[in-house]
């Protein structure tokens, strides 16, 4: 089973970005998702953005995470 989480984008330079997760920043690959840019959100799976989602589906996917990461508690 895979899983892709969502991610905001902070910061672009060239095929790189600076991510945010929930607090947390990444260094990750935009190589899958050249068209993605400082504000968007991306899946980030194994350091790779591969597709550029919504704002209210990452907030909807973020906050289903949570409540599974509450509930495992």
């Amino acid at each position: 089973m895979c899983l892709a989480i969502p991610a905001l984008i902070k910061s672009v330079k060239g095929e790189q970005a600076v991510v945010d997760i929930d607090g947390i920043t990444r260094d990750v690959s935009l190589q899958l998702t050249p068209e993605a840019k400082v504000g968007d959100y991306v899946l980030l799976h194994t350091g790779y953005a591969i597709s550029v989602i919504d704002t209210e589906e990452a907030g909807e996917t973020l906050k289903l995470l949570r409540q599974m990461a509450e509930a495992s508690l």
